[in-house]
């Protein structure tokens, strides 16, 4: 049961507003090095979403029932879990006013509250979303529907977009793609019949060019068509027309507007509302949190700490972000609460598992250097059956049993399953 907010004014010594996977994983964290210690959870929601595993799910390779779970079931013990969400930062004061009215002081403050979708900054596409050929693999309530357009698509031109902003999960918009044109291929009569277009409002495929090379051979091989710096900031559904903003090559902006069939849009993302418009965002575009990206420290109040998407932290933002970020973070909360130096520092580590068909994954691990390293002990810039299964079989029982619950703070990725990737390391096809 969630605790009640009906109290005028609490105090935690620990606050984490935010109950997703950045959240929950670093209160797991602090309560298994300091066993007892006040936290307090600020979230809304009644269910937890395995958000990684949405694509997974709507392609039919996870049973929907492994993405999520009731919230109350992943509250870690010792936790109190006040569900209510945030209407207020009040850093200054030391204080959270929620929704609610109620008054959370706090010695630290975890921001941990994920991004927000901002599908209403792409002109006609809130109305057209789930109709007239439109779908988005992250609007949840149409996850269904998008595959069920992508598996009765009779040909056309299938146009796939990413936008100009920091997204989740910056691999999805290309993983849908591939996964789609694999169903289009084996349909008779539509693979033959069917333009695939990427269209990127970034200057290339992958932000780390040993990736970027690979998929440009991905693409490349399957004949999709890319257009770089083409942003997407227009939809006319009825007359089935995606307009862009088209910037780069030394040109003035244009628009330039491409006819679709089928259309599956990434939409704009950016900080959440209550924290662009707090003393805790950065200036400028996005309204991150703006922390110190090797401690995650606020860099104006000290006693506050952001992890995850809604963070400035200069890096993917992905679930392997926050892996990496959770206990570099609580070392040094729990420094800071102790009054000492704080210790560790973030190298900027995340990943994406890139699903380049349905049977094959480029695990691209990187950090600040953009270079490739890899927690497997092979070639990550290789697609590969073995990461494939660890993408599909291994990777969702390790977020449940494994990142929630605190457990896989002493290694990057998968130390409990290092004899398995060790087993499955060899690639079944070099490209």
């Amino acid at each position: 049961m969630g605790a009640s907010a009906s109290d005028h004014h609490r105090h935690h010594r620990v606050l984490i507003v935010g109950g997703g996977s950045a959240g929950i994983t670093v209160a797991a964290q602090l309560l298994r090095a300091r066993p007892g210690l006040d936290v307090a959870i600020l979230e809304p929601a009644t269910v937890h979403e395995y958000q990684s595993g949405w694509i997974l799910a709507g392609a039919g390779l996870l049973p929907y029932a492994q993405t999520q779970r009731q919230e109350a079931t992943v509250i870690p013990a010792g936790a109190v879990w006040i569900q209510d969400s945030a209407a207020s930062f009040e850093p200054e004061a030391r204080r959270v006013i929620t929704a609610a009215g109620v008054a959370l002081s706090y010695e630290v403050l975890v921001v941990a509250t994920g991004l927000k979708l901002d599908w209403s900054r792409i002109q006609g596409l809130p109305e057209a979303l789930g109709q007239h050929g439109v779908v988005s693999n992250y609007s949840h309530p149409h996850i269904a529907a998008t595959w069920k357009a992508i598996r009765d698509f009779h040909g056309g031109t299938a146009l796939f977009t990413h936008p100009a902003t920091p997204i989740k999960c910056g691999g999805a918009p290309q993983k849908v793609m591939y996964l789609a044109d694999d169903i289009f291929q084996a349909t008779s009569g539509v693979g033959v019949n069917t333009r695939v277009i990427f269209c990127s409002a970034l200057a290339q495929l992958y932000p780390v060019q040993a990736y970027n090379a690979t998929v440009e051979r991905v693409v490349e091989r399957r004949g999709i068509e890319t257009r770089l710096f083409h942003n997407l900031v227009e939809v006319r559904a009825e007359e089935r027309l995606a307009v862009f903003e088209v910037r780069g090559g030394g040109r003035e902006p244009r628009r330039e507007e491409i006819p679709y069939d089928l259309l599956h849009v990434v939409p704009p993302m950016a900080a959440p509302d209550v924290i662009a418009a707090s003393p805790l965002a950065i200036l400028g575009p996005g309204g991150w949190v703006e922390v110190d990206k090797f401690t995650c420290q606020h860099k104006r109040f000290g006693d506050v700490f952001a992890l995850g998407d809604v963070s400035s932290l200069p890096t993917a933002k992905s679930l392997a972000a926050v892996r990496g970020q959770a206990p570099v973070l609580v070392a040094n909360l729990l420094a800071w609460l102790e009054g000492r130096p704080l210790p560790a520092q973030y190298d900027g580590y995340t990943a994406c598992p890139l699903i380049t068909c349905f049977h094959e994954v480029v695990m691209a691990e990187f950090d600040y250097s953009l270079q490739p390293v890899s927690s497997f002990l092979v070639d990550p810039t290789k697609e590969r059956w073995s990461m494939f299964l660890v993408e599909t079989r291994v990777f969702p029982w390790v977020y449940w049993h494994r990142v929630l619950k605190g457990r896989l703070h002493e290694s990057r990725f998968l130390k409990p399953f290092a004899p398995l990737v060790r087993a499955l390391g060899l690639a079944r096809r070099e490209t």
